[in-house]
């Protein structure tokens, strides 16, 4: 079995595993537990780190059902494979060369050279960085609710936000919009979203150089593409929203700035909001979708075609204009290769969406907007929603499935997993060229 088959199928196993466990009658605070449906919708929508519910998670779910959610969100935002290794190395177990080319695979790194020291570091930051989470959010929750409630509020929105998957306790499909002028949680929140979102082999990287200047050309292309994206967000959401009365114009100006920039740093991770997102005007909305569709950084827990790719496709861009063999940057050349598979991956990524808005377009009374949203949305395993998603019908449900399943997993991962691979090419054909654009 090659590795994108045996990702494949590791992911379906648990999320079925999550679902059956959501339907069971300890899982809900009605005692029945979940149709089958949207119960496989919810657990999808956790080891995909998404964060689109068709049920309320704060007032459908009991304590034990969230909890179920909260490890389907830990383990498929680290990886079932990181997951299992670091028990096994714990544990004193050989792992194989065959299971080192595996987690090679699965934590995007170049080489199975330090894989396992990888592994440890992913495993420990993660529980560090959650930890402090935890502890902050948990100080703040206890001011209006129990400790031992306050204490799971805490942990579960930390696994949350770091883990880009958005779900919420606060019932009503509120996420975090009884927050929005609160500094402290939104200060917590995003900074686990932007720590998230930056991905384990970037953290790293800075964690061992420092210095911008010996970082590898990915840590710094990812850091000034994620800079320059949250920014430009944060500014074009302040300014297009500041005089709407259902979003930003009833703040004050800190609180608009704040609110402004939470929706452009969760745009591209989580799916948290702090203002109502179906009230924002559509040149907003369309600045969300293109944020979403980004996404996250490689290696990281979010989704969407990842900041890297973007950002050398308009590398690209400018080296053509300027007659350039191949795109640089930093003193550094892409290579050809590296070009052509950032083209397939925005190419199956964009296809991917459009197939599934237009499903949803026939499936569903919805306008087109809410439903391209939506579907970039759950493509980009981010969460955000324009209230569609508790009404979808079954065959839309499955469509949102869909596209969260294969935008998690990557539409060329899917792609090579299906594909069978011929004998190596023995010969070239001859070269013609072909009239574009």
């Amino acid at each position: 079995m090659n590795p994108q088959r045996f990702f494949i199928a590791g992911f379906v196993i648990i999320i079925v595993v999550g679902a059956i466990l959501l339907t069971m009658p300890f899982a809900t605070v009605n005692g029945n537990g979940l149709p089958f449906i949207d119960a496989l919708f919810t657990a999808t929508s956790a080891v995909c780190v998404t964060g689109l519910v068709v049920v309320d998670t704060g007032t459908t779910f009991t304590p034990w059902g969230q909890a179920v959610i909260m490890l389907l969100i830990k383990v498929g935002g680290m990886g079932f494979l990181t997951f299992g290794t670091f028990f096994a190395v714990i544990m004193g177990k050989r792992i194989y060369f065959r299971e080192r080319l595996l987690l090679q695979e699965a934590i995007n790194q170049q080489s199975p050279a330090g894989i396992i020291r990888m592994v440890r570091y992913v495993f420990v930051t993660t529980l560090l960085v959650e930890f402090v989470g935890a502890a902050l959010l948990t100080a703040r929750f206890a001011q209006e609710m129990e400790f031992p409630r306050a204490a799971f509020f805490g942990v579960f929105h930390s696994v949350s936000a770091f883990n880009n998957a958005g779900f919420d306790l606060f019932g009503n499909y509120a996420s975090l919009t009884g927050y929005t002028a609160d500094l402290f949680v939104n200060a917590v929140i995003a900074g686990l979203l932007v720590i998230g979102g930056l991905g384990f082999v970037v953290t790293l990287d800075l964690f061992n150089q420092r210095r911008f200047s010996s970082l590898s050309l990915n840590s710094k292309i990812t850091l000034v593409a994620a800079a320059v994206l949250l920014i430009s967000g944060t500014v074009l959401v302040f300014l297009l929203e500041q005089g709407n009365p259902a979003t930003l114009g009833p703040l004050d100006s800190f609180t608009r700035v704040q609110a402004a920039f939470f929706q452009s740093a969760t745009a591209r991770t989580a799916g948290f909001n702090t203002i109502d997102t179906a009230s924002l005007l559509n040149p907003t909305l369309l600045v969300v979708m293109v944020l979403m569709f980004i996404g996250a950084s490689s290696g990281s827990t979010g989704g969407g075609i990842k900041v890297t790719t973007f950002f050398l496709l308009l590398l690209t861009v400018r080296s053509i204009v300027k007659g350039q063999e191949n795109p640089h940057l930093f003193s550094r050349r892409v290579s050809s290769q590296i070009v052509g598979k950032a083209m397939a991956i925005f190419s199956a990524s964009l296809f991917l969406v459009l197939t599934s808005a237009f499903l949803l377009t026939l499936f569903e009374e919805a306008e087109f907007l809410p439903c391209l949203f939506e579907a970039i949305s759950a493509f980009a395993t981010v969460g955000l929603s324009m209230g569609i998603t508790p009404d979808l019908s079954l065959p839309g449900k499955i469509v949102v499935i869909m596209t969260m399943f294969f935008g998690r997993l990557g539409p060329l991962t899917i792609a090579m997993a299906l594909a069978t691979r011929g004998p190596k090419e023995q010969f070239r054909y001859p070269e013609e060229k072909l009239l574009v654009g």
